[in-house]
């Protein structure tokens, strides 16, 4: 048949992209169906016989014969003089079968006809490729470093899908090279003009979830349950766990002797911190563990306010609220309370955010930073001392302590 390289060009999309027979005829007699219908006005008499193993098609219009003089619709009726052309014994009232060659749609209507079987054929596989993906969110996935834009990181899987690796979806010490395997989790699968946009993370939880998953066996096999995570990606982690089978320890399963089991996600993450604790449906025991490493000597809880007051002794603050407060945030996520820590003793001290009228809230953060949230805390320490410890400029700190020591001299 004529333009057989319609058809040809077809069959290498078909086998390069893997498009099952039926599939294959129903993209064929849609792309030929819009042509004949912008051709004729209406393709409701045509058959379209598709034989893709073949490479072949063939296209029929059925018209009724009519007297000549009589055709109104020259698409759906054919006169009788023109019939018996085709065949000398047709009669009025007869339905004819004509075949349609692909030249008789016209030389620019068979580029179009080409231009959309090709633009099909692309959307039907980047539908494919989005459900598939779509399946995958939440998953752990592995592809290789194809491109390096400042923004984000391309990458390629052995498919040759596009994978974007954002930056904030990256934890901040990493580093990448062109030809890297990445392991991150499918975040999001969006269609942004028939294309799938596929964004993989390696800052979210479930992404530190995942790898608990995966290489640790109890928690593959569901005997351990990881509850609760909560990440400052490439900081610090905390990651609650239980087990419902007693005899085992979920927090030594997960770590390993001497961290062997969780070593392998450490250096995964960028030496990220991960605190494994047990979850209990106790509240204060779960807070006090949540702080952990610092040890709590009491918890005073306002369920209502979703709030815990934590009493703790000098020596233990600094623990519990952690580097760059990194310890406290992250217990707050896990608890889903905010905690307020109280040094023992200081129930006549005065907390630094009752000053906010005197002193500027980023100063306050200063301080609570390394763990001073009270005046008394700040008083205690040395003016060259905090100067090491803060961001601050030695007379930015003569000037709180200044305020700090009125309050007490009055």
């Amino acid at each position: 048949m004529e333009n057989l390289a319609l058809i040809d060009s077809f069959s290498e999309f078909k086998d390069d992209k893997q498009i099952d027979r039926v599939t294959l005829m129903a993209i064929l007699e849609e792309v030929f169906r819009s042509a004949l219908k912008k051709k004729y006005g209406s393709d409701d008499n045509f058959d379209i016989i598709v034989n893709p193993d073949k490479g072949d098609l063939e296209i029929w219009r059925n018209r009724i014969v009519v007297a000549d003089g009589e055709v109104e619709d020259p698409n759906e009726e054919i006169s009788l003089s023109a019939a018996q052309k085709i065949e000398p014994d047709f009669e009025i009232g007869e339905d004819v079968s004509e075949e349609v060659k692909l030249i008789d749609l016209g030389r620019r209507a068979i580029l179009a006809l080409r231009q959309n079987l090709i633009s099909k054929i692309h959307e039907h596989d980047n539908t494919i490729i989005y459900k598939q993906f779509k399946d995958l969110e939440g998953e752990i996935y592995t592809a290789e470093v194809h491109h390096i834009r400042h923004r984000a990181v391309i990458l390629l899987d052995d498919e040759g899908n596009e994978l974007i690796l954002p930056k904030e979806k990256q934890i901040p010490s990493d580093f990448f090279r062109k030809g890297d395997n990445v392991r991150g989790i499918i975040e999001s699968v969006d269609l942004k003009g028939n294309k799938p946009t596929i964004i993989m993370s390696r800052a979210n939880p479930i992404f530190l979830e995942k790898l608990f998953e995966q290489e640790i066996p109890e928690v593959f096999d569901g005997l351990i349950t990881v509850k609760k995570v909560v990440r400052i990606p490439g900081e610090k982690a905390k990651v609650a766990v239980d087990s419902y089978d007693d005899r085992i320890d979920p927090v030594g399963a997960c770590v390993g002797m001497k961290g062997s089991r969780i070593h392998g996600i450490v250096r995964e993450l960028g030496n990220e911190n991960i605190d494994v604790i047990n979850y209990t449906s106790n509240l204060n025991l779960y807070i006090t563990r949540a702080l952990s490493p610092a040890k709590v000597t009491s918890i005073k809880i306002d369920e209502e306010k979703k709030r815990a007051e934590v009493i703790l002794r000098p020596e233990e603050v600094s623990k519990a609220i952690g580097r760059g407060g990194h310890n406290i945030r992250l217990a707050g996520q896990l608890t889903g309370y905010e905690i307020d820590v109280i040094r023992e003793g200081a129930e006549e001290d005065v907390e630094l955010s009752e000053f906010s009228d005197e002193i500027e809230g980023w100063i306050i953060q200063e301080f609570k930073k390394i763990g001073l949230d009270t005046a008394k805390s700040i008083l205690e320490h040395d003016i060259n001392d905090l100067v090491k410890r803060t961001d601050l400029e030695e007379e930015t700190i003569r000037d709180v302590i200044n305020i700090l020591k009125e309050e007490f001299e009055e």
